[in-house]
């Protein structure tokens, strides 16, 4: 599995999206026993912080010991540097699995056989993500050209799967149909730019090139900003959910 955000890990808790509160009570009314749940591909724990909140225990992974180090704590919440495909938990152990924003980097066939054995019987799986970032029709078209032209030679092959939304992931599962969600947010202008220091495309960017391109695209969106110290941006989730056996 590609490491693509172990560099600037703390700027990661800090800039990137939390999930919403509707979203994450929607999951916890499907999850029968709120026992064990693991977060894999957990980051800084965004999304293992909010499940602390009802289950007794969560377990949080990541192959980024630097996203670890800086993630967000919880008496109950237990991390460790594993890979998705490979762990050390025992047969049987979670009610829930979840992946945030994450699971278009692993090998599907090798992690889906971990969520097999891992999962309790009607164990729910959930892979959520979100789209690109939307403020205003003119913000939103500056945004578009730097996500595919400035950026688009430097994206990961697997960035694919979040631009068709994650209907083209491999699903193996009981899949549940869910409501739409979206994430909303209030944001300075410095949040939202430095929103986009975290992309892999942009690191991927100034590792070839030697210069940071959110630079030009912080001084073309701010004439679009307004004076207001702060703005309502949104990213529509990506949600798949699905029950084992």
């Amino acid at each position: 599995m590609k490491d693509n955000f172990s560099s600037g890990s703390d700027q990661y808790l800090k800039f990137r999206p939390t999930y919403p509160s509707d979203f994450i009570d929607y999951l916890n009314a499907l999850v029968r026993n709120k026992g064990n749940a693991w977060d894999c591909g957990t980051g800084t724990g965004q999304l293992a912080v909010e499940l602390s909140r009802s289950f007794q225990h969560v377990f949080a992974t990541d192959i980024s010991r630097s996203q670890l180090d800086n993630a967000l704590q919880a008496d109950n919440i237990s991390y460790s540097v594993q890979p998705a495909e490979h762990t050390h938990f025992r047969n049987k152990q979670f009610d829930l699995i979840t992946v945030g924003q994450a699971i278009h980097w692993f090998d599907f066939e090798k992690f889906y056989a971990e969520v097999r054995r891992t999962a309790k019987d009607n164990a729910i799986f959930c892979a959520v993500g979100y789209r690109r970032i939307k403020v205003s029709e003119q913000v939103d078209s500056i945004i578009t050209h730097f996500y595919e032209n400035v950026l688009g030679g430097y994206w990961d092959a697997e960035r694919q799967y979040v631009d068709e939304n994650y209907a083209t992931i491999p699903f193996p599962f009981s899949e549940i149909e869910t409501p739409r969600f979206e994430i909303k947010l209030n944001w300075t202008f410095e949040h939202f730019i430095n929103y986009f220091n975290t992309w892999s495309a942009v690191k991927h960017f100034i590792k070839r090139n030697g210069h940071n391109p959110v630079d030009a695209l912080a001084n073309e969106v701010k004439g679009h900003w307004g004076d207001m110290p702060m703005r309502e941006v949104s990213f529509p989730l990506l949600l798949r959910i699905g029950r084992l056996p």
